[in-house]
């Protein structure tokens, strides 16, 4: 890729939480190379391997994990049993075609793309990996920290699951991470301490009754109006049932029946989202939902196979983790290059990590200032302020800094 960093350069001082210029430019070239080769979710192989590589050009040891794509490294050994602190990462992209016709370094993949700045996490993450790295070296760094680049962030319910499976929060006490947010200006990060993202679960419902005539639908189930009202009802019920600021709701994506006009169906398909605000809440909700659609279902006369296919729950931030990244974030940026931010809806599986240990997701701004286009997340055309990577880079170099301190 581009010149050797710093880093890399024998004798040569790094200040602790500081980034190279050398290394700044070649992580903006690391992340355009990944943003050229998306790799869907358990896919990542060229992703994988390019990360592995520059780890162990300086020096590190990473290990692929035994679910065939993704790794983790650590720097530094835990000493008397002090916990590590996980930065952590997610490296696949999403399956819709890149739209940045005349971006240089859009997606070579056709209908693949890094729509959703993973490209930027993987290397915020590397870069602060290799900056530790060297202070490690130099014996500036307490605390023992480890890597984890995760595959298969965008497929329920998250790679997240299998990497903790996989042992990796073995010896860690804390675990962080960024996402990108177009939302937020470039050398700035948006904090919130308790819930950040929402529960996102999906839904499949087949109904099924004998069919007929539109003639005589007194003498069938009249399947299409079941499915409608399966639509309508159900989300209704379940608000009605749950706590208005758990923000529980039932949407739906796709409805199909039948084929012709006068010709009452058999079958019948929906499908949608389930979205939670609060986690008591989600962990209530398949019960709740399930038992809505029966109700509606019977009323109807039709026969309901209900797959509630569990997502991931909310990330929940930790206020100390929260209060380490505003604390890292001012030492390096000041007071101003923090805000508060608003729990969003999606849905974001480093939520699994934080039902092991605590931890804290800070939304790292991608937006150049001043520009008020309004590009979004999971848009073909969504591209970053490159900037942001270095901003990324001293907020967890820092972080690992003031968590050794403290």
């Amino acid at each position: 890729m581009s010149p050797e960093s710093e880093a890399d350069q024998p004798g040569e001082a790094v200040l602790p939480g500081t980034l190279p210029e050398a290394l700044r430019a070649e992580l903006v070239e690391f992340r355009r190379d990944l943003h050229m080769h998306p790799e869907l979710g358990n896919q990542e192989f060229r992703t994988t391997a390019a990360i592995k590589a520059r780890l162990e050009k300086a020096g590190l040891k990473p290990r692929v994990l035994a679910i065939g794509t993704g790794l983790i490294c650590d720097i530094g050994e835990p000493d008397g049993g002090q916990p590590m602190l996980a930065l952590r990462a997610d490296i696949d992209g999403l399956p819709i075609p890149d739209t940045k016709s005349e971006c240089p370094y859009r997606s070579r993949v056709p209908d693949r793309a890094h729509a959703c700045g993973h490209d930027v996490h993987t290397t915020v993450v590397l870069g602060a990996g290799l900056v530790l790295a060297e202070l490690h070296k130099r014996g500036q760094l307490p605390r023992p920290v480890r890597l984890v680049f995760q595959p298969a962030e965008e497929v329920l319910p998250g790679g997240a699951a299998d990497v903790v499976e996989c042992g990796v929060l073995e010896g860690v006490g804390q675990i962080l991470a960024v996402h990108c947010d177009p939302k937020v200006d470039a050398g700035k990060i948006g904090l919130r301490q308790g819930a950040i993202t929402s529960a996102c679960d999906r839904l499949e419902i087949a109904l099924d009754g004998p069919g007929g005539h539109t003639a005589r639908p007194h003498l069938t189930t009249d399947l299409v109006t079941a499915a409608a009202r399966v639509v309508t009802d159900v989300p209704a019920l379940v608000a009605r049932r749950t706590d208005a600021r758990s923000g529980l709701a039932v949407t739906w994506g796709r409805v199909e029946s039948g084929h012709a006009p006068n010709v009452i169906p058999q079958h019948a398909e929906l499908s949608g989202t389930v979205r939670c605000l609060d986690l008591d809440t989600w962990r209530q909700a398949p019960d709740l939902v399930v038992a809505a659609i029966d109700e509606v279902a019977n009323l109807h006369r039709a026969k309901s196979e209900i797959n509630y296919i569990r997502g991931v729950p909310p990330v929940v931030n930790d206020p100390a983790a929260t209060e380490l990244l505003r604390e890292a974030m001012t030492a390096r940026r000041g007071a101003d290059s923090v805000e508060g931010t608003e729990q969003s809806l999606g849905g974001e599986d480093f939520s699994w990590y934080l039902e092991h240990v605590p931890g804290a997701m800070a939304r790292l701004g991608v937006r150049t200032p001043g520009d008020r286009i309004g590009r979004d997340l999971h848009q073909g055309d969504f591209d970053v302020d490159e900037s942001a990577i270095g901003v990324g880079v001293e907020l967890f170099t820092a972080a690992a800094l003031l968590d050794s301190a403290g």
